[in-house]
């Protein structure tokens, strides 16, 4: 296979199967995703996604360059399309991809991805798939008439991102696919999967991915029309619907935000009941706080970070990569989860148990991060039930010049420990809110999740 080849790859039918079967450990059958090497096209190799990024968009590896590049940018403006209906169509195979993660065959590349429980860094799979998912929409609005393209298009929702693997091998390679499954005017929804190399040149799935990525114009400051998609059969037709579906569920969601609505009633009654097995029998006062048994106060499960936002981050339009936002945030949020797995929160001990992520989901980028930022992480568990546990990761940024404050994400990750976790009980009104809304979250994974330790082999 040449790791290293640049060509683009048709669509292989059999790799479009909606991903929600992916996830569910005792519903999937291995056979229904499997993908060969020999039955696949040539990839891209992970390292060049970003190299083919830049030279869609025109930038310099160097940072002193920045500002010339994006001067040079503006003059693509009036190669923007005043509508939709001017652009072509397109089908689901212009913009499908395959990219290769070669860590059984390239040692220096798997120092990158290691970590110390000889596994596979998640957070650096999340900074893959944020770069594949802007190259998918790339493709799929790509005109071979212009050298570069006017469209900035960047990450605006990581929708959902489901686990069916405890853990990868750092010494298989792995191979990530994408592909646009439904546009809006603007917008466009991703979906990318991540397949292990086994026995008998053998990919099994091991993740599934929904992105929502946004098109902006040439000086990202403006929305931009991308081309319209036209799914061919009935396969397709159905993904498009979901996209459609995906659409209504996050609007009807957001809606229904604390931020915005009251807790429902059966909500209200959780949290009132909650907050009644704490109050100390032996007292008749509501001051009186006492812990129910195996059981934790929320306000003491919190973990921060600090991190310098330095030009070695940024991404192809000079602002802080989204995947390294995303990194940053996972990779405190299972810190957060192993001390509440692992440390002295509670009387009894399952040290040794290792938390595992099972979804990401709803990570909304709401301001971008300007390089040279300080980004302040506060993460949380925030809610628990049997051996999971929803943590919420909350992202600030600083700037050092106004000494301004200003959210820039909110992160969720929920994690499976191999053994039963103690409650978490929230003390105040606030916690109380986060504590209903990490149940929401908890509560939109499509079903309860089996991770696999690995897969059988193939008979």
């Amino acid at each position: 296979m040449k790791r290293a080849a640049m060509r683009l790859c048709t669509l292989n039918r059999g790799l479009l199967i909606h991903g929600r079967g992916l996830t569910q450990g005792s519903q999937y059958t291995p056979k229904q995703g499997l993908l060969h090497i020999r039955e696949a096209c040539s990839s891209i190799h992970v390292n060049h996604v970003r190299d083919k990024l830049r030279e869609i968009v025109g930038i310099s590896t160097n940072w002193r360059d920045h500002v010339k590049a994006m001067e040079e940018r503006k003059l693509l403006h009036n190669l923007l399309a005043k509508s939709q209906k001017a652009l072509p169509p397109r089908k689901m195979k212009d913009s499908y991809i395959e990219v290769l993660l070669p860590l059984g065959s390239d040692p220096g590349l798997r120092d990158k991805y290691l970590t110390v429980q000889n596994t596979v860094r998640f957070g650096r799979i999340l900074e893959d798939l944020d770069s594949l998912g802007v190259l998918v929409c790339y493709m799929h609005n790509k005109n071979d008439s212009m050298a570069m393209s006017p469209l900035s298009i960047v990450t605006a929702l990581v929708d959902k991102i489901d686990m069916c693997k405890q853990s990868l091998s750092p010494e298989q390679d792995i191979k990530f696919t994408g592909h646009v499954s439904w546009v809006g005017k603007t917008s466009m929804e991703v979906k990318m999967k991540m397949f292990q190399l086994h026995k008998d040149d053998a990919f099994w799935p091991v993740l599934d991915a929904t992105f929502v990525m946004v098109a902006r114009d040439s000086e990202n400051k403006g929305p931009a029309f991308v081309n319209p998609l036209i799914p061919e059969n009935a396969e397709e037709e159905e993904l498009f619907k979901q996209g459609e579906l995906n659409k209504g569920r996050r609007i009807a969601f957001t809606s229904a935000s604390l931020l915005k609505m009251a807790p429902s009633s059966e909500e209200r009654n959780t949290i009132h009941e909650m907050f009644l097995s704490t109050l100390d029998p032996k007292t008749i006062s509501f001051h009186s706080r006492i812990l129910p048994p195996n059981s934790v106060w929320m306000e003491n499960t919190k973990l921060k970070s600090l991190d310098i936002c330095h030009p070695q981050e940024r991404n192809i339009f000079n602002r802080i990569f989204g995947g390294f936002l995303m990194r940053k945030a996972y990779e405190l949020a299972w810190a957060t989860a192993c001390s509440f797995g692992s440390l002295q929160f509670w009387a009894f001990s399952i040290s040794g148990s290792r938390p595992f992520v099972v979804t990401v989901d709803d990570i909304m980028f709401q301001k971008p991060v300007e390089v040279g930022s300080l980004l302040f992480l506060s993460s949380q568990v925030c809610y628990t039930q049997n051996n999971y546990i929803q943590v919420r990761v909350h992202s600030e940024v600083a700037s050092l010049e106004t000494n301004e404050h200003m959210t820039t994400n909110v992160f969720h990750f929920t994690f499976m420990s191999e053994r039963e976790v103690p409650l978490v009980f929230p003390k105040t009104y606030g916690e109380s809110m986060l504590y209903l809304d990490g149940h929401r979250h908890f509560n939109s994974m499509s079903a309860p999740v089996t991770l696999k330790k690995d897969y059988p082999v193939e008979p």
